[in-house]
């Protein structure tokens, strides 16, 4: 099966994915590409397969069939631990922040791959760490000054609301300076405006990274990709630019469970 979108493709490659869980057929044959760049979108219904699509490029999830690549390399029983060091940065529907750390704390700890002394040793004020925990400091408050959190940089993150919770889970996922950026359901539990002010920021993200966003909210992926990927039970059913995606009929379908004629003018779809 050829994958969309993948000419000339030096990002993400996913070709021919399967994933089986006994009975269950999570995925199947599904391929797609995030070029250099460049915002791809994976959208569709609950219990569509997008979840485990973005498991199985994290690593948390083995393929049963199918193969997975990035920058030309071959992922291949490659553990979420592992991305990093690919350039690769993530992040999960569950925020996953460090309660006893401060907001900063919690954004310098995304970088402890880089980090020659390591994460411990840097948590710790261990004096191999020195050097490096004022180089991270510096880049997670220039980080945290760009998503608009740098004035919350010393609190925790219980304390603060829920979206900008997210700012923080973000700002980690961008320390490493990723040229690949995995979202997983980003605006969920965010109001019209965050959802907004985190779609103009992620547009931005263009410029310096590639991008697959795994999300269910339709208004949100229509303005920020360049291409989406829509699954419905394992399966591609459409791909493409926004326009074309959101009126086509089985992707209306899909997400409305009505049937669409080819005589009738497709209905705008909002998830």
């Amino acid at each position: 099966m050829s994958v969309a979108g993948s000419e000339g493709a030096t990002g993400l490659v996913v070709s021919g994915l399967t994933v089986r869980f006994g009975g269950l057929l999570a995925l199947n044959d599904v391929s797609l590409s995030v070029g250099e760049r460049e915002i791809v979108g994976v959208i569709g219904p609950n219990g569509a397969g997008k979840t485990t699509l973005f498991n199985a490029v994290c690593g948390f999830v083995r393929p049963t069939a199918g193969a997975i690549a990035y920058a030309g390399r071959p992922l291949v029983h490659h553990r979420p631990h592992d991305l990093a060091r690919l350039g690769v940065a993530r992040t999960l529907q569950g925020l996953g922040l460090w309660p006893g750390l401060t907001v900063v704390e919690n954004v310098m700890a995304g970088a402890h791959a880089q980090a020659r002394a390591g994460l411990v040793s840097a948590l710790l004020g261990l004096p191999l760490s020195s050097r490096d925990e004022a180089r991270l400091r510096e880049r997670a408050m220039a980080i945290l000054e760009t998503l608009q959190a740098a004035d919350v940089a010393g609190r925790l993150p219980r304390e603060l609301p829920y979206a900008i919770q997210k700012r923080i889970a973000l700002a980690r996922a961008l320390i490493i300076e990723p040229r690949l950026l995995l979202l997983d359901e980003p605006v969920g539990g965010l109001s019209e405006a965050e959802m907004s002010g985190l779609g103009r920021f992620v547009r931005d993200l263009r410029s310096r990274t590639s991008v697959l966003v795994v999300e269910h909210h339709m208004d949100f992926v229509m303005t920020v990709c360049d291409r989406l990927v829509v699954l419905d039970f394992g399966q591609v059913i459409a791909a493409g630019p926004p326009e074309q995606v959101r009126s086509d009929p089985a992707v209306i379908t899909a997400y409305l469970g009505q049937e669409v004629s080819d005589s009738e003018p497709p209905e705008v779809v909002h998830a």
